[in-house]
């Protein structure tokens, strides 16, 4: 079960969010996420090793390979598919492992957990941020 106040931390603290599986093509919802997360002023990095380059940020093949600190890893892929994701977290150093909305992993969240990394499942992170903080965009 994920914590408002949990959830609320994770996005004022966090600053680096590295997007594993985010689409370069925009009738993807995941383009439009990480777009909102972009234009909130959150630094996003795009791990898909079929891209060059998302939302004008340079992407990666893989977590191993960003050369920065990440904060958030967001996942946007099947179930199935994260436990290496959480394996990757936990090399790069994150704080947060934040799978998307529909994705559940109890195995990989609790390896996280055990890593010391915080743990958000079946969220999306544009739905909790307007929730939890609100787009700056419309504060204008």
């Amino acid at each position: 079960m994920n914590d408002d106040q949990m959830l609320k931390d994770i996005l004022v603290s966090a600053k680096t969010i590295a997007s594993v599986g985010l689409s370069s093509n925009q009738g993807k919802e995941s383009f439009w996420i990480v777009k909102y997360l972009k234009d909130q002023g959150y630094r996003i990095i795009p791990v898909n090793p079929t891209a060059d380059e998302i939302l004008g940020e340079k992407a990666y093949p893989d977590l191993e390979s960003v050369p920065e600190t990440i904060d958030v890893v967001q996942v946007f892929r099947k179930p199935e598919d994260v436990p290496p994701v959480v394996d990757s977290a936990i090399k790069a150093g994150a704080k947060v492992v934040w799978m998307q909305e529909g994705i559940v992993n109890e195995e990989a969240a609790q390896k996280a957990r055990e890593a010391g990394l915080q743990v958000v499942m079946d969220a999306c992170m544009r739905v909790s941020h307007r929730r939890l903080i609100g787009d700056k965009l419309l504060k204008l």
